[in-house]
């Protein structure tokens, strides 16, 4: 293993947070048991505000960013892991509050780490990263409430951001009938090549429903934004259907009524990557090695970055200007 390594460092100069690549060594690395050469890392919203200055994910500064990793195992103190073991690794402290992935090293708890799953590659796995994988928990927990292909259609919102193109890749890969919520209308065609039955204007997903219900439409519902249409598109889900939300996007907060709840027995659920159990984190990453693969997702619309070109990643996931996944590119 290399003694200095080069990372993607964030600083705070006076009140601006401000990024650049910086040669550290590895006693410069966090605590952990395992020491990773890192491959790949992808970009979340979530890396996206970790640069900004009232992001309020990153409180301590110098700080390396990157909520995602996957990589080479170089040094382990932990039984489970040896040197030359393929490991990914997401969510919890990563790139919040311990060093994260943009970086050519990286040191964590082996319990945080996945093995690479059987049937995806170490490229692969930051393609999916967070976005892929949360993308996945909302799969998952609309099928453990019970919802079926043959129970009606499945309405993805924030449809070309990554959780979104995700979840409409394995939803059409296990026969679901899905209508994609998108604001970019020139990308119409390519969420349909994903796997959308039809794609529905963001304003038409968005607009008000009169009274307590409205019109018996989604048998579920993967919300990736928030904000006050989730409010009305709760009463527009199906008798005992159910809505996974993952994000905020669109804003913290909404209003509703108990009466889709109490009258057709709605289910709203909340998806959390950062701290899921081990077992169902594992669990879902073998299933998109396997029957989940988003593989409509993963040919077509990953942008891929250097670790130079990081800025530039950070500021089109934040302009709101990205489409599907940015791949950062650490190590080939």
């Amino acid at each position: 293993m290399e003694h200095t390594f080069r990372a993607y460092m964030l600083e705070k100069n006076g009140e601006e947070v401000e990024g650049s690549i910086r040669e550290l060594t590895v006693d410069q690395l966090p605590q952990g048991n395992v020491t990773i050469k890192v491959h790949y890392s992808d970009v979340n919203y979530k890396d996206g505000l970790a640069s900004t200055t009232n992001g309020k994910v990153v409180n301590e500064y110098p700080f390396i960013p990157g909520i995602d990793l996957s990589g080479e195992v170089v040094e382990s103190q932990d039984e489970q892991f040896q040197p030359g073991d393929l490991v990914l690794c997401t969510g919890y402290k990563l790139g919040v509050s311990h060093y994260g992935g943009y970086s050519e090293y990286a040191r964590v708890p082996g319990e945080w780490l996945v093995r690479l799953p059987e049937g995806l590659s170490l490229k692969e796995v930051m393609m999916i990263g967070t976005a892929g994988f949360t993308a996945a928990m909302s799969v998952e927990s609309l099928i453990h409430a019970g919802v079926q292909p043959q129970d009606g259609p499945i309405l993805v919102t924030g449809a070309t951001g990554g959780v979104g193109t995700m979840a409409i890749s394995i939803l059409s890969r296990l026969g679901y009938e899905v209508y994609a919520s998108s604001g970019k209308p020139e990308q119409s065609q390519w969420l349909k090549d994903l796997g959308a039955h039809d794609v529905i204007a963001r304003a038409d997903s968005e607009q008000p429903v009169k009274g307590a219900l409205g019109k018996s439409q989604w048998a579920g519902i993967v919300d990736a934004t928030g904000g006050a249409a989730l409010g009305e598109r709760l009463k527009s889900v199906r008798y005992r259907g159910a809505v996974a939300v993952s994000g905020n996007t669109a804003g913290a907060k909404f209003e509703s009524s108990v009466f889709p709840f109490i009258l057709r027995g709605v289910q709203l659920i909340g998806i959390d990557s950062v701290a899921c159990p081990s077992e169902l984190r594992q669990r879902i990453w073998q299933h998109l090695g396997s029957d989940w693969k988003p593989e409509t997702a993963l040919s077509t619309g990953v942008t891929e970055y250097s670790l130079e070109q990081i800025p530039q990643a950070l500021d089109t996931v934040l302009a709101g200007r990205a489409v599907g996944r940015q791949l950062i590119v650490i190590a080939e």
